[in-house]
């Protein structure tokens, strides 16, 4: 298996499609337009109260302004459980039925994030400010047989 490539920062995913109610519907007319930018504009001033939970729950700031900018304009709306998550892409390993992606807070000291994962990507939406994150990736045969782990990749998450 090839290392791992990681890029941490203020990465996010879309919960549309999920049947869930949309985040950046601020106003709640089930839309998302102008009133909910200038609703984002509020809270992020301390207009109005922040109850927006598009980047962590009550978290009202630029990021929250821009993602519901971008969902008026019609992208999805982006969220995440925190401001910031880990976004972790690889090359896909010969034979490889899924991947099991580990996580840890020390160099070497990687535990079982989650299994079974399908794809060459994965996005860690778990991740606390102020810390730092270690990875490996282990390919996953038919057999269920893991390979080796990955070269490790560090994360270090900013403080907002």
């Amino acid at each position: 298996m090839r290392k791992a490539l990681l890029t941490a920062g203020l990465f996010a995913f879309s919960v549309s499609g999920w049947g869930q109610t949309n985040s950046c519907d601020l106003t709640g007319d089930t839309k998302v337009d102008a009133a909910d930018v200038q609703a984002a504009v509020n809270m992020t001033l301390g207009i109005a109260p922040c109850t927006a939970n598009i980047a962590g729950a009550n978290a009202c700031n630029v990021i929250v302004v821009q993602r519901v900018v971008n969902a008026s304009q019609g992208a999805a709306c982006l969220i995440s459980t925190g401001l910031h998550v880990v976004s972790l892409t690889w090359a896909a390993s010969t034979g490889a039925a899924s991947y099991q992606i580990w996580r840890g807070t020390t160099a070497g000291g990687e535990t079982l994030l989650t299994s079974s994962v399908l794809t060459t990507s994965y996005t860690d939406t778990t991740v606390v400010s102020g810390t730092t994150y270690y990875y490996v990736i282990k390919a996953v045969d038919s057999s269920n047989n893991p390979s080796p782990s990955s070269g490790e990749v560090q994360a270090v998450i900013p403080t907002p």
